[in-house]
């Protein structure tokens, strides 16, 4: 298998990578994340995870180590193959996942292009244990910002704000960050509702 490559940066979009290594060019998949991320020099290392199908052998570049781990791991859950990890490694970074993962959020997980709300929940239950435990997530800070969570959505449910609504604005406050206090995401929701 191809864990790795280092060679000459041949080839650069946001969806894919050519690199040149000892006169062979390899075309990589990559997520926006890695795109990013990219180097603008020639020289240039991916860490890589090559998918075999019948029809196909697809390899994929990452540009960290454990971007490759979240996508390995996401692909081992029934219903999701390579392009949708691709995709929510594209539309959130792994801090990002991880996090929604081991707080049980259903909606930022499905909110991923391609997912719905049965493999939503088949990576919440496949993987919540798997991360908290391969992972340095605080199992506090992860039910900290949860019990925020819930008691801003009841006090935004009294305002007359519809839940669904509501957590969407939230969920986004909390991508910022994962340690705002009840208040502070009421006030920032109030003012994106």
């Amino acid at each position: 298998m191809i864990t790795h490559l280092r060679g000459k940066l041949v080839e650069k979009n946001p969806t894919f990578v050519v690199i040149e290594a000892n006169g062979v060019g390899y075309l990589l998949n990559i997520s926006l994340n890695t795109f990013s991320l990219l180097p603008n020099d020639e020289a240039i290392f991916l860490y890589t995870h090559l998918s075999i199908k019948e029809d196909s052998h697809t390899l994929f570049g990452f540009i960290s180590k454990i971007e490759r781990e979240i996508f390995r791991l996401l692909i081992s859950v029934s219903g999701v193959g390579p392009s949708i990890a691709r995709t929510m490694l594209s539309s959130m970074t792994t801090e990002e996942i991880q996090h929604a993962i081991a707080s049980g959020n259903v909606g930022i997980i499905q909110s991923v292009k391609g997912i719905g709300a049965k493999t939503a929940q088949r990576v919440l239950i496949d993987l919540k244990d798997k991360i908290l435990k391969s992972y340095v997530i605080d199992e506090d800070s992860v039910v900290q910002s949860n019990t925020a969570k819930e008691e801003a959505l009841s006090a935004l449910e009294v305002l007359g704000f519809l839940r669904k609504q509501s957590e969407k604005v939230i969920d986004k406050i909390l991508l910022e960050d994962k340690t705002f206090g009840v208040e502070v995401l009421i006030k920032k929701a109030l003012k994106n509702l």
